[in-house]
């Protein structure tokens, strides 16, 4: 295999870089620095070379290589039941949980990315192998190989990047307001306050804001519990919540408008701003175990067509 390196390591240099690109730490912390980047950077360079050796493999004929690929897979798939049980763990030190729906969502990430390394990886090579059989120029060859595979990285990573709350639905300040204990937002019901100074609170650092779909399946994906869910955690985590643990009443809390599905959620936060709010509310992604096309079906567009004609 000495002379398949010129297949090899460019193709592992492509692939451990596709998967590098995509590992960073935001305002989620997750991966962790640095023993997350370590872990996730090990798994990478794994599967890109898993990804490398497959053609080379092909070329001397060794088939029992090419299983070591469904072994990876099997492999990737305990990946993404590892970080389901670490954030699983993790969940009851959040003061605003994310939800399963939402670990599941990242763990599935977290295990795609990993065959988008393979798939950069094996482009890479295949193509610089085509190329050399074309008698085109090795240098040359592993040049337009590299390119090729970092073109597939970019279009894989755009494939895989989900859609975010700002794709399907406006939003727009709401109105906090109380009649009695009653705790409302535009009219409403949320919960209730029983003691006036927490009442206070929701006035002075209270901040609410209205989710409205943009159509129909909009209106399924934000009446997914696990949606909502992740839009609270979101908010919370990136404007701070003003709670403690033994203060349930100030977790914020999102509720449906049962009359045309728009979402409206209040949060507490030491330094409100409505603005930053809004931010967060709509770069909150889009879970795939919300996602329902309603639209798509024959049911859904009679029902469409009987609300134009009323």
């Amino acid at each position: 295999m000495n002379k398949h390196y010129v297949l090899i390591v460019p193709g592992l240099i492509m692939g451990t870089f596709a998967r590098v690109h995509m590992m960073k730490s935001d305002y989620r912390q997750y991966p962790t620095y640095p023993r997350g980047y370590l872990s996730h950077f090990t798994l990478g360079f794994i599967a890109a070379g898993l990804g490398a050796v497959a053609v080379p493999a092909l070329i001397e004929k060794e088939f029992t290589a090419i299983t070591f690929l469904a072994l990876a897979a099997q492999q990737f798939r305990e990946v993404r039941n590892m970080e389901r049980e670490s954030l699983d763990n993790i969940e009851i030190t959040e003061m605003v949980p994310r939800g399963s729906a939402y670990i599941e969502d990242i763990a599935k990430t977290f295990e795609a990315r990993n065959y988008m390394a393979i798939i950069t990886a094996l482009v890479t090579s295949t193509i610089i192998h085509v190329f050399i059989i074309l008698k085109i120029n090795m240098h040359m060859s592993i040049f337009l190989g590299m390119f090729v595979g970092l073109a597939v990285h970019i279009f894989i990573k755009r494939m895989i990047h989900g859609e975010e709350i700002s794709d399907i639905a406006d939003v727009k300040e709401a109105k906090i307001s109380f009649d009695g204990p009653i705790l409302k937002v535009n009219g409403i019901v949320i919960t209730n306050i029983g003691l006036q100074t927490q009442r206070d609170i929701f006035l002075s650092n209270g901040l609410a804001v209205e989710i409205i779909p943009k159509d129909e399946n909009a209106v399924m994906y934000l009446s997914n519990m696990g949606q909502r869910q992740a839009i609270q955690h979101n908010a919370a985590n990136q404007l701070g919540v003003r709670r403690d643990f033994d203060e349930p009443e100030f977790t914020p809390v999102a509720k449906r408008d049962p009359e045309n599905g728009n979402i409206v959620m209040v949060i507490t936060i030491m330094k409100p701003n409505i603005d930053a709010l809004i931010e967060a509310v709509k770069g909150t992604p889009l879970l795939e175990t919300s996602k329902r096309k309603p639209l798509d079906s024959v049911v859904g567009l009679r029902l469409m067509k009987n609300r134009k004609k009323v």
